[in-house]
């Protein structure tokens, strides 16, 4: 649906009127599904309004837009909202694109909220590397693994956990470097990982690969 700019001022302006949690989540779904690049900083600006659902629904927008989406959400990512900060990086591993590689490097590693740090560790191995030139996908892809590596030695288990979708995906997607290293990561996880759901998942990643 292609729609004219003062549907989408008046679909805007319904989100920032909405005076109950119903209305707003209504309001941005409506928002979010018409899918105009006009759309993105209020869809942006709900991740943070505190309301789950209308929070959900703006990912879900955001995702759909796509690369286009990018940009902004890495421009715009807050710093001490942890909650929209989770959406945003949610919806950043979604869209998949590589320039949101160093933030999610950066948030798998050292966030200090749990969602945001499972967020970006699944994220790191969805990321669709075939938009990248050969020379510096292969670089990108390497820190990547690095980080996904370390994260599966992390002291909380839903790290590692995370860290086991990512090393997944990562395998699914990468190229042949450092193949080698991830697969024996999934082999020490399931050999002797303390948690018993990480290792059913780490064997469980084995199978499926």
């Amino acid at each position: 649906m292609i729609a004219t700019d003062p549907t989408i001022q008046s679909l805007i302006q319904a989100v920032e009127a909405a005076d109950t949690p119903a209305k707003l989540v209504g309001a941005v779904y409506a928002l979010a599904n018409v899918r105009s690049t006009e759309a993105i900083p209020t869809l942006i600006r709900a991740l943070g309004f505190n309301n789950p659902g209308a929070a959900l629904a703006a990912v879900s927008g955001l995702v759909a837009l796509g690369e286009v989406a990018v940009p902004e959400l890495l421009a715009q990512i807050d710093g001490y909202n942890y909650g929209a900060r989770a959406y945003s990086l949610r919806a950043l591993a979604a869209i998949a694109d590589p320039r949101a590689l160093t933030v999610l490097i950066e948030a798998a590693e050292s966030d200090f909220a749990p969602s945001v740090r499972r967020a970006a560790i699944k994220g790191l191995g969805q990321i669709r590397w075939q938009q990248l030139e050969p020379t510096p996908r292969e670089s990108a892809q390497s820190q990547a693994l690095n980080t996904l590596l370390l994260v599966a030695q992390d002291a909380d288990w839903a790290n590692r956990y995370a860290a086991i979708v990512g090393l997944q995906g990562w395998l699914t997607s990468a190229d042949l470097v450092d193949r080698t290293r991830a697969i024996a990561e999934l082999d020490r996880l399931v050999e002797t990982d303390s948690d018993g759901a990480v290792r059913a998942r780490a064997a469980l990643a084995k199978q499926q690969l």
